[in-house]
């Protein structure tokens, strides 16, 4: 089959017309990030250069100067989030108080409805199950990869290997566990990996994705698999800025491998460890690749953001599509303000 250039003109125009708007928006952008501080620098040069020359006092720049120079790179990012960030949260809020086609107002029905219907409430309870288990067994399993192979022989390549993972998308990894869960028949020869290790131990074959609720927690171990990389990473750099005379302290004090990890390396680590969590928190809540991909959100594996996609698009119900987006962005919040007054702690201490 031939592609006919002459019936997609209209497609492939609005694709060049997208790419030259992109290059001119970028690149503008780009330019004036270059010309504009180069000329106010070679301006202020100038300035001292003269002032030294006349023997004059240093000239100030205007505080009022310095505010609109600030305002000057801060207004494109505050455009960007406006049109990507705030104005759509602000649509989809108003969105939830409407019925399906967004016409009329119906209040809060939307919420009670994602708390009175038997399948919802099956959604909110996964997806609790997904953000209380993921960070926490993909955190321990990085803290021990961390402290396996922190000044081992071949470090560098064990971490590659453990950190892979994240190297690939969640639709790619889906894809790949599906087949670690894919099954055949009793008197067919397995292509499922899980599957042939059953038969091989003298088991029957399952259907490992249609069998709730061991599916969700399948479905967790792919995004388990994923993070723990991350975890690894991020642990491992801060076990290596402990300090060097602490641990030398401690070893001379007598202490055993398991206390140095429970009263050294754990009280040393625990920013890290806390940036970590909220991070996979946050990653989690909104996880959406890995169930779609696997289940499309059946057999009770569905998740907020899953059933979110399917009301508002797959079932035209955009009211109810948008109440659970905005529960989800209620959920993700305190995370976000927790890890800010964090962050905000350890500058100050």
């Amino acid at each position: 089959m031939e592609f006919d250039f002459v019936a997609q003109q209209g497609k492939l125009l609005m694709l060049l017309y997208g790419l030259l708007a992109f290059v001119v928006v970028v690149g503008g952008m780009l330019a004036l990030l270059d010309v504009v501080p180069a000329w106010f620098a070679r301006r202020r040069e100038a300035q001292l250069v003269a002032a030294a020359a006349g023997g004059g006092p240093l000239p100030r720049r205007p505080r009022q100067r310095e505010g609109l120079f600030a305002l000057f790179f801060l207004l494109p990012t505050v455009l960007l989030l406006m049109i990507g960030l705030v104005v759509p949260a602000i649509r989809t809020t108003l969105l939830s108080f409407m019925d399906g086609p967004g016409d009329n107002f119906v209040g809060l029905q939307n919420y009670g409805w994602m708390f009175s219907e038997d399948s919802i409430v099956r959604v909110l309870l996964n997806t609790l199950t997904w953000v209380i288990l993921v960070p926490l067994v993909a955190t321990t399993i990085g803290l021990v990869y961390a402290v396996m192979v922190d000044r081992v022989r071949f470090e560098s390549v064990a971490k590659s290997l453990i950190f892979m993972p994240m190297a690939i998308s969640f639709v790619g990894a889906s894809i790949i566990w599906r087949f670690v869960y894919a099954y055949r028949g009793p008197e067919q020869e397995q292509i499922g990996l899980l599957n042939q290790i059953v038969v091989t131990l003298g088991g029957e074959p399952r259907q490992w994705l249609q069998d709730p609720p061991l599916n969700t927690l399948l479905l967790i171990v792919i995004m388990v698999w994923i993070q723990a990389g991350f975890a690894m990473v991020v642990l491992s750099a801060a076990i290596k800025a402990i300090p060097a005379d602490i641990v030398e302290a401690a070893r001379l004090d007598g202490v055993t491998p398991w206390q140095m990890f429970w009263q050294i390396t754990m009280p040393s680590i625990k920013p890290a460890l806390i940036v970590v969590v909220v991070t996979i928190s946050i990653a989690t809540m909104k996880v959406f690749d890995i169930v779609r991909t696997s289940t499309n959100g059946n057999y009770d594996t569905s998740v907020v953001a899953n059933e979110m996609y399917n009301q508002a698009f797959r079932y035209g119900q955009s009211g109810q599509g948008s109440a659970l987006a905005v529960v989800l962005f209620v959920l993700v919040i305190p995370i976000v303000i927790y890890q800010i007054r964090n962050l905000r702690q350890q500058r100050e201490g």
